[in-house]
């Protein structure tokens, strides 16, 4: 099973523990990663789960399935697309007034291999989504998050999904002076590994300055999704090595899921901790261990929030 261990392994039936009353937000909710937590959150009887997703159609679809799984399962649709601060907005918006509480946020949703573009806002496509749409959305649920903790016997997390392969990202790391533009110098996978590189400062400093609230970030492992259809990676080589690992290394949805669900729910969790399969804590050096780039990402995000109204 490499790097997922042995049977000792989480086992979602056995391990998530019981989660009567509790509300959760699960982004890109209606395929791969995301309906598949969804799917093993709802085996354990939570108040509602909240499906993100940009269509409609398709997470009523999931829905559907899900439920059938499991039912009496209370799955509701949010729409929301990461690559709109309008949208995320609005999302949060419809929360809030739906409801006053958010016990497990997991940040599953992202992009990978986009060809050279700009967000709604003007971010490079995959810096965009996959790291400033998911810190609005988190910065604007956390008053939520922060009254959820607030309450005896709280357990509130914020779980987003990053990579190994923010290894890849620029020699320097963050290229924050340049995110306003398409990175056109950069291959697509340097572009994504940066926005990886961010969930994890991004996390870092989130949990510091939310003591309260169990934050962390994880690499899923190499999971056979959707998230690489399409994706151009403007290399031969490189193509050629993600197909392979698709077909001989990568595990299916289930097993890759395993790391997201035990980072939401098991007791060891480590605040600020960036997790492998299955709850490995990442100790290495390098990029990821960097405070002062993590300080500075988050500075300039709150900046950049600021300027667009938030």
């Amino acid at each position: 099973m490499g790097v997922f261990g042995s049977k000792a392994a989480f086992n979602a039936d056995r391990d998530i523990p019981d989660l009567s009353g509790k509300v959760i937000l699960v982004t890109g909710g209606n395929v791969g990663l995301g309906k598949e937590s969804i799917l093993q959150f709802a085996k354990h009887n939570p108040k509602t789960i909240y499906m993100g997703s940009r269509s409609e159609t398709k997470a009523h679809a999931a829905i559907a399935e899900i439920q059938k799984a499991v039912p009496g399962a209370h799955i509701a649709f949010l729409k929301v697309d990461l690559a709109s601060f309008a949208s995320i907005k609005q999302a949060a918006d419809t929360f809030k007034a739906e409801t006053d509480r958010l016990d497990i946020l997991v940040n599953n949703a992202g992009v990978l291999g986009r060809p050279l573009s700009l967000t709604e806002d003007g971010y490079e496509i995959q810096f965009g989504t996959n790291h400033m749409g998911t810190a609005l959305l988190t910065k604007l649920l956390l008053p939520v998050l922060e009254k959820t903790a607030a309450a005896p016997g709280s357990d509130v997390r914020v779980v987003t999904v990053s990579s190994e392969v923010h290894k890849w990202a620029p020699k320097p790391g963050l290229l924050l002076s340049e995110n306003k533009t398409t990175l056109p110098n950069l291959s697509a996978v340097a572009r994504y590994a940066q926005s990886k590189l961010a969930n994890i400062y991004f996390t870092q400093v989130l949990a510091k300055k939310y003591p309260n609230i169990k934050t962390v970030t994880l690499h899923p492992g190499i999971v056979k999704t959707n998230i690489t259809q399409g994706a151009e990676y403007g290399n031969r080589l490189l193509s050629a090595f993600v197909a392979f690992g698709n077909i001989f290394i990568s595990v299916d949805v289930h097993t890759g899921t395993l790391t997201q669900l035990w980072a939401s729910t098991a007791k060891n969790v480590k605040s600020g901790a960036f997790y492998y399969p299955v709850g490995k804590e990442y100790t290495g050096q390098g990029l990821a261990t960097d405070e002062k780039q993590a300080q500075e990402l988050w500075d300039w995000t709150e900046n950049e929030l600021r300027e667009h109204g938030f």
